[in-house]
């Protein structure tokens, strides 16, 4: 059995796909927010899957041109690149839906799960079902690696660069702005000396090569609503500060300066400022100000919650809402008699401030990113971005094996059980090309098999 080629497709596909709705185009979003499991490079595979393989919405230069810039931000990448394209698409309110369903399907799975983590405690079925899709999850990350780095490495400074970046991230525990700062120097000063090298994909072609036309093709012009204007970009500041004035005033009018959800306001505003890197770089942060400075939940809570965040869908990110249902239950935001409701409410605080300079960051810078569509002088250094990015996934991927194989530490023992799950999730990913949900599925099955068979040979 042959796998088509990207050529294969452009000749079965040799038409542009019709206009989208919004309503069509709403209907996916929707969808996608439900089924983005696997974390920002899990996300941007399904993406890049049913984007540009297969609804042929935008071409992969564009694709990767709005990724880059994406990746410059601070925020989760993929909920910024999905709001992005469904801006391109469908101006304004088409990048707001797109980003807000990629994150309420998440925010409804979390409180769910949060409260019956509180209310429940450890059940043996919960952990069950965890231990079998922990392993998933380190096998989607692996895949991810694989798919982006196919796309980007196209040659072998592209791999240095991505080993380099694996290298200070893994042996030296490099910050990740200081790796995305020295991999865009040496794409803007390597532009200069090899131009072909740092071509948009990583040169040799690569970012000629597509899926068939597509509906914003590599040459199609930017639409009226994308092109940059001083108007546009003060309009949506000035609205992205008053959305933020406006609840920050209504939580201190109703809870005052010192309240809990007042004080989770501003301590989330300034944590999305800080995510470079996604989850994981600001998780240090996160852990500082919410379990030891304001006491909102304990430490193994922390840990469980991020379990929890590493297994639904949405951006890993997400394990903030657990963090505010905690606190927000704990602290009894609302009184006693209204314990779940309160929680619920510090959660969507905690989301909204998270995720609102992520709409912003796209929405006002947007138009200066599609200004820049095709230029090399800009294009390099993210294509340098891109190829560092994948020696720090493949360094994300190693730390879930590590936490997923020898859950008691290093010293402990080694996890057999889950080391078989993770290797029969690769194959059925990567050879049999299954499904993120029947993937999943699969795997909490073997794990409630597991849990119930391993006693029986302890």
């Amino acid at each position: 059995m042959t796998t088509a080629t990207p050529a294969d497709n452009a000749a079965a596909n040799p038409a542009a796909p019709a206009a989208v709705s919004f309503a069509e185009a709403l209907r996916f979003w929707l969808k996608l927010g439900f089924i983005s499991f696997g974390g920002p490079a899990g996300q941007i595979a399904i993406m890049h899957t049913e984007l540009v393989e297969r609804r042929r919405w935008i071409s992969e230069q564009r694709f990767l041109h709005a990724l880059n810039y994406c990746m410059l931000l601070p925020g989760p990448e993929a909920q910024q690149l999905a709001t992005y394209i469904g801006w391109l698409m469908h101006r304004t309110w088409g990048g707001i839906v797109a980003g807000a369903l990629f994150v309420l399907p998440s925010l409804g799975v979390l409180i769910a799960l949060s409260w019956i983590y509180l209310r429940f405690g450890d059940l043996p079925l919960v952990a069950g079902i965890f231990y079998g899709i922990k392993p998933a999850v380190t096998a989607l990350v692996l895949q991810a690696a694989h798919r982006i780095g196919s796309r980007a490495l196209k040659n072998r400074w592209m791999w240095g660069i991505a080993a380099a970046s694996f290298i200070a991230i893994f042996a030296f525990d490099a910050p990740f702005p200081a790796i995305v700062a020295a991999a865009a120097l040496i794409g803007h000063f390597g532009a200069r000396l090899a131009p072909q090298v740092f071509a948009l994909g990583g040169g040799h072609g690569a970012a000629r090569a597509g899926y068939g036309p597509a509906l914003i093709d590599d040459h199609t012009p930017t639409p009226a609503h994308a092109r940059f204007s001083r108007r546009h970009l003060v309009k949506v500041l000035g609205v992205g500060l008053a959305l933020w004035a406006l609840a920050m005033a209504a939580l201190v009018a109703s809870q005052g300066w010192a309240g809990t959800l007042t004080a989770m306001g501003w301590f989330f505003t300034k944590a999305a400022l800080l995510t470079f890197g996604g989850a994981y770089a600001v998780l240090p942060y996160v852990y500082q100000g919410a379990v030891e400075q304001h006491q909102w939940l304990t430490g193994p809570q922390m840990i469980d919650g991020l379990a929890l965040g590493e297994t639904t869908p949405g951006p890993l990110i997400m394990v903030v809402a657990f963090v505010g249902f905690v606190g927000g239950w704990a602290r009894q935001v609302l009184g006693p008699d209204a314990l779940f409701l309160g929680a619920a409410l510090a959660a969507a605080v905690v989301t909204f401030f998270t995720f609102l300079p992520s709409f912003v960051f796209i929405l006002a810078g947007g138009p200066l990113v599609e200004a820049t569509h095709g230029k090399l002088g800009f294009t390099a250094p993210l294509s340098a971005i891109t190829a560092a990015v994948v020696g720090v996934i493949l360094n994300l991927a190693l730390f879930f094996a590590g936490h997923v194989l020898w859950p008691q530490g290093w010293s402990g023992r080694f996890d057999a059980v889950s080391a078989l799950i993770a290797v029969a999730a690769a194959v059925a990913l990567m050879r049999f090309k299954v499904g993120v949900l029947p993937l999943l599925g699969a795997c909490a099955l073997l794990g409630l098999a597991s849990i119930g068979l391993l006693p029986r040979f302890s």
